[in-house]
This record gives structure tokens, sequence and C-alpha cells, in this order.
């Protein structure tokens, strides 16, 4: 195997050449990875993503002559990383499991729900409106919320709660009332 030996840039000592670096250890850290992996598609991102970190994390290396180690256990924790994801979140094919899903469609809302939903959501008081609105019809995050309304995070929590049971308690009326029907 070819070993560059001007793995060191001209930018000083503690600094090491990022493309020296790539030739000197790619094929090895591919190796190892594809040993690791069985895979040549998953060694391959590995090995990348050992470089991906060694471009944002190897200026932190003081001593030159642990750069292979260093990049080898990268490699290593990152196939770790890997493994202990798939395990924990396994790849499944949906076409394995379709008999096992429910045949169910959502419910689409009515006009008439939606009209009612929105005529009670007039109702709410301005401040309860926004915050309820931005939450649910938005799909806010607290967050958002608080920075839209220049609120603390706490008064957009309780907005929103004091917002739903006042809304639960305007529809929970639309409802008892029974509907004229029309002629």
């Amino acid at each position: 195997m070819y070993m560059r030996t001007d793995i060191i840039s001209n930018a000083g000592p503690a600094r090491l050449d990022f493309d020296g670096l790539v030739v000197n250890y790619y094929e090895a850290l591919y190796r190892f990875a594809y040993s690791l992996t069985r895979s040549e598609a998953d060694a391959s991102d590995l090995t990348q993503q050992t470089f991906c970190i060694w471009a944002t994390k190897g200026s932190q290396i003081k001593d030159i002559s642990k750069v292979k180690s260093w990049l080898f256990t990268t490699l290593h924790r990152a196939f770790l990383e890997m493994h202990r994801r798939r395990v924990r979140f396994p790849h499944l094919e949906l076409s394995e499991f379709e008999a096992e899903i429910p045949d169910q469609s959502p419910v689409p809302m009515s006009e008439s729900d939606t009209d009612q939903l929105l005529s009670a959501m007039k109702q709410l008081d301005e401040r309860y409106q926004a915050a309820v609105a931005l939450f649910y019809l938005e799909d806010c995050p607290y967050n958002e919320i608080a920075q839209v309304l220049h609120v603390p995070l706490g008064t957009v929590k309780s907005r929103i709660a004091r917002g739903l049971a006042k809304l639960h308690d305007l529809l929970a009326i639309d409802m008892a009332e029974p509907a004229m029907p029309s002629r």
C-alpha cells in the first residue's frame, strides 16, 4: 500500500493535510468498516462519516502519531452507534405487515363541524384565540408561539389550556342545543 509521508501541510506541524489522510487511510478504514458491516454501502457510509467527523474535530488532535488510532476509533464508534440505532429502530418492509395494519381511513371533518369549530373559536377571548389557533391550526411549537405573541412560555401554555377549556365548554353547549331542521 502506498503511504504518503507529506500528510503535514504547509500550514504548520499541528495541522494535517486532509487529502493526505484520505490517501493514507481510506482503504484501511473501508476494509475495517466492511469487516464490521459486511455491506459495501454501509462500509462506504461509515468511512465517509469518519472523514466528516475528522473535518470537524480533527484539529483537536495534538499528537500527530495518534491520527490512525483516532480514525479507527471514530469509525468503530460510528459503527456501534449505527448498530444500536438499527437494533432500536429496525427497518421493516411495509408489505410484510400489511395484513396486521387495520383498514381505517381518516374520518374527514364535515363542513358543519368545521364551521362550528371556527364559530366557537371566534367566541374565545383574543389572547386565548391566538395561542390556540397557532398551536392547533398551524402546528406551531410552544417556543415559536411565545416568540410570535411576545409572551413567556408559561403564559403560552396557560393560554392554550384555558382556551381549550373554554372552547370545550362552548362546543358542549352547541352540541346540547338541537339543530333546527331546515326546510
